[in-house]
């Protein structure tokens, strides 16, 4: 089995009202920066898989979305699936 590094980012569909996003929106407005349009408010959920490929990954993860991480008649998910890189310690 392989340790794969999961990054799943949940927001509204485009569809669907996000009152969060428009009060970050108007209030980043209100601090000066005024480029900024389209701000849309979700989650990010990082997590580590065990599985034989990325393929794998990549499946139990759609699987955990649909069944926990994601609401999938309001929400979007998006999944990006890493290799884990080893992590020594330093002494």
């Amino acid at each position: 089995m392989n340790r794969w590094d999961v990054l799943v980012e949940v927001s509204p569909r485009s569809e669907i009202a996000d009152p969060a996003g428009t009060t970050v929106e108007r209030a980043l407005r209100a601090l000066g920066f005024s480029g900024v349009s389209g701000v849309r408010v979700g989650k990010a959920i990082r997590l580590e898989v065990s599985a034989a490929d990325e393929a794998e990954a990549r499946a139990v993860t759609e699987h955990m979305c649909e069944r926990l991480l994601a609401n999938p008649v309001i929400e979007d998910a998006r999944i990006e699936v890493r290799a884990t890189v080893a992590h020594e310690s330093v002494s």
